[in-house]
């Protein structure tokens, strides 16, 4: 196993919920990144992020690591679950709500039905 597979299986592993992403949750850095932290910002999730920008093994490592060639990449409960439009589905459908319920994460539900209703 490489470092920097270790890195990411411990940052997976240490938090309920991390976004590895381009730029940060208060600064993301493309519009992609953005929408997520967006999302999970206004749901009141407590994530933890990771700025693939500052790290190039990261970068690539991630990417390795889930097999999925883009950022961003989220992780629930160190699961791997999709990225920009697998996140923005998830929202909009109410599974991304089942799945932070079914691992114990809490977030505001009125936000969540507030982002389908602005987006119905």
């Amino acid at each position: 196993m490489t470092d920097v597979t270790t890195r990411i299986q411990q940052t997976v592993s240490t938090s309920d919920v991390v976004l590895f992403m381009k730029g940060t949750r208060d600064m993301p850095q493309c519009g992609f990144s953005s929408r997520v932290a967006g999302v999970l910002n206004f749901m009141g999730v407590d994530f933890a992020d990771v700025n693939v920008l500052a790290d190039e093994e990261i970068r690539q490592g991630i990417k390795d690591y889930s097999e999925w060639p883009t950022i961003p990449q989220l992780y629930v409960k160190g699961e791997f679950v999709g990225g920009c439009d697998i996140i923005t589905e998830m929202t909009l459908s109410g599974e991304l709500d089942q799945l932070l319920e079914q691992n114990g994460v809490t977030y505001d539900k009125a936000a969540a039905e507030k982002i389908r209703e602005a987006n119905a």
